[in-house]
């Protein structure tokens, strides 16, 4: 049930930016200046990998990017296409089911980025990481229902048309 919530959010995340074309995608919106394709390869790099392949599964290759790569999540280049940052962001939701579906949900993290969030270990389990994943993705999700509003009207969910 956990795992189907978190992939509802995931479609959220998709499909609120479907139809969008490459300038829109990239076209920042809000004074903050982030686009929506840094957002998606946030949520795949900073969100997806780091929660479940880095804190759940200990993999050393995300805990060095963690710890010593650059913090660059949120840019992409003008040179890489819109539809590998989309494809990114299904690839590492993949790789982070790969880690759900054999971890049992009372294992506790094989790594704690005290470096990153101090000693005091959040995330006490698969659960909580699970959790703590879907709430992060639902309110980026949200995020993006607001921006793709702005660029050119489209609503993800309309209750009424009053």
């Amino acid at each position: 049930m956990l795992l189907a919530y978190l992939d509802a959010q995931r479609r959220h995340v998709l499909g609120a930016l479907d139809g969008l074309d490459e300038e829109a995608l990239r076209r920042p919106v809000l004074p903050s200046g982030w686009n929506c394709l840094g957002l998606v390869r946030h949520l795949a790099l900073d969100v997806e990998r780091f929660w479940f392949r880095g804190v759940v599964a200990g993999e050393q290759e995300v805990i060095d990017a963690a710890l010593t790569g650059p913090d660059d999540a949120w840019q992409v280049g003008p040179d890489v296409p819109a539809a590998s940052v989309l494809d990114l962001y299904r690839d590492q939701s993949a790789l982070a089911d790969a880690v759900i579906v054999r971890t049992p949900l009372s294992t506790p993290p094989a790594w704690w980025p005290a470096e990153l969030f101090g000693p005091d270990n959040s995330i006490r389990d698969l659960r909580e990481a699970i959790l703590h994943v879907t709430v992060e993705t639902a309110c980026h999700a949200g995020h993006l229902d607001a921006v793709r509003e702005l660029i050119d009207g489209k609503k993800w969910l309309v209750l009424t048309d009053s």
